[in-house]
């Protein structure tokens, strides 16, 4: 599954075009897109979720026409089937010690993430702050703090994410609006704002090693999307690798769509464990050995009652209390210890001073 957590979307964004941009990042083999809704400070205290709803998964139930081949999807059923949409916040952040109500806004987004812009609010991010799951730079903006190892490989620990949006190098600064036709991505940047990019993107993966990152569109328009191989060969070219590449459209946003999840299914980390059935031939097998257990233990006590009637002594049987030697069952002279032996003769040795 190909992941894309960033299409963003505005009260001034026409039906239009979100489902045109949409349509087309289906059609690209998207599976699971995110949109994505800025929020600046202050939060108000009532937070209500503004994004448009979509069906999360809608084919068709009518068969396809009998005259396509079987293997082949009918065109009917490419134009129905729909990708999974969520809902997202991105608050920007600048002082962590103000109160951005951040648990409250969790509550009403499918996945919430920060987009720091000082160093202070970035140490934040990485180090402490339990809410977001998702950290979003815009590399074209020349950070004031250098990208160090320790706080971005902790905030990789924690599972905590950084996302790239690669049509920041592709349209103009995020103010500029999509054309009245709904396709355009305005006019490309500067060769200073795609320097800038390149550089801080090559900064963050030396200092993650290319772990933890997660890469979405930020495209405005469709023409801002591009098809996964063609961001995966971008990304080469920016120094990532390949593989690390294909898990920044992949596996890395799944482990945040799911780590949120978990957050507003569980309660404080605890997750109910369901029992999975095993196979039959293991349940014939464990119920065989069950029954052969209880067969044992009704042969031995059969046994032991037989032993008994036997014996004459009724129910006393195999239980018969064994005799020690000192009781004298045996016949044989009782055991003496050392300390009574040592009495014993320096009794006689008195007895035979006295009668000297």
């Amino acid at each position: 599954m190909l992941y894309d957590l960033n299409i963003p979307w505005s009260p001034t964004t026409s039906p239009a075009d979100l489902a045109r941009t949409i349509s087309f990042a289906s059609s690209l083999g998207y599976t699971v897109l995110a949109l994505n809704h800025t929020i600046t400070p202050p939060i108000p205290s009532q937070i209500t979720n503004p994004l448009p709803k979509f069906p999360s998964h809608s084919t068709t139930a009518t068969p396809p026409p009998p005259t396509g081949t079987p293997s082949q999807p009918s065109q009917q059923q490419q134009q129905n089937k729909q990708p999974t949409i969520l809902h997202r916040a991105t608050v920007t952040l600048s002082d962590p010690s103000q109160n951005y109500r951040l648990p409250t806004l969790a509550l009403a987004y499918d996945i919430l993430a920060v987009r720091p812009t000082t160093e202070k609010a970035f140490q934040a991010a990485c180090l402490s702050m339990a809410e977001p799951s998702l950290i979003s730079l815009d590399l074209t903006q020349h950070f004031p703090f250098h990208f160090r190892p320790k706080p971005l490989m902790a905030a990789v620990a924690r599972g905590v994410k950084f996302e790239v949006c690669y049509a920041q190098v592709l349209a103009s600064s995020p103010s500029t609006s999509s054309s009245a036709s709904g396709g355009g991505i305005g006019p490309p940047p500067d060769a200073r704002a795609r320097a800038t990019f390149i550089s801080n993107f090559a900064s963050l993966v030396r200092a993650t090693k290319g772990r933890g990152i997660v890469v979405s569109s930020e495209a405005r328009g469709a023409l801002g999307l591009r098809a996964p191989n063609d961001v995966v060969n971008l990304l080469a070219v920016w120094g990532l690798g390949s593989e690390r590449g294909t898990e920044a459209l992949g596996v890395n946003p799944r482990g945040v769509v799911v780590n949120e999840g978990i957050k507003r299914s569980g309660f404080r980390g605890v997750v109910n464990v369901l029992e999975v059935g095993g196979r039959e031939s293991d349940v014939k097998k464990n119920q065989q050995q069950g029954q052969g257990q209880q067969q044992g233990k009704k042969g031995k006590k059969q046994q032991g009652g037989g032993a008994g009637g036997g014996g004459g002594g009724g129910d006393k049987g195999n239980a018969q209390k064994r005799k020690t030697p000192d009781e004298g069952g045996d016949g044989a002279q009782p055991t003496v210890s050392k300390r009574q032996a040592k009495k014993l003769r320096l009794a006689l040795k008195e007895q035979e001073k006295e009668a000297s």
